[in-house]
């Protein structure tokens, strides 16, 4: 604990290294140097392309490998299944990320019984 002219001396700091103005309210206008940075920026065109979508979030039929792999962090399993086959059973408009725990779930090894705790924890690595 510090002492009472500790106390004072920090007291005494705080007021004197207080910020010179005040900051802006959520209703005040920003200052125009911070849209022009804005505008100023290379990417503000839309010339740049976004980030692809990675490959969980891909049909299937847009998937490049042949050979798809799901593991579990839980049981520390690898499922393959050759996207044909996959194709042929959930269709090629189905989502990697919604098949790839169904594979992991018809094969699970941890079973509790209960809701929460039960099946498989999938990584797309």
């Amino acid at each position: 604990m510090p002492t009472r002219k500790q106390m004072e001396a920090m007291a005494h700091a705080v007021g004197r290294n207080a910020p010179p103005g005040r900051g802006l309210a959520p209703g005040d206008d920003l200052p125009s140097g911070y849209w022009e940075s804005i505008l100023e920026d290379a990417g503000a065109d839309g010339s740049r392309p976004g980030p692809a979508p990675s490959g969980r979030l891909l049909r299937l039929d847009q998937i490049p490998q042949h050979l798809l792999r799901v593991a579990c962090l839980r049981c520390n399993r690898t499922v393959e299944i050759q996207k044909v086959d996959a194709i042929r059973l959930y269709g090629p408009d189905a989502v990697w990320k919604d098949v790839s725990p169904r594979l992991l779930d018809n094969t699970c090894s941890q079973r509790t019984g209960r809701y929460e705790e039960d099946g498989c924890w999938p990584s797309y690595d």
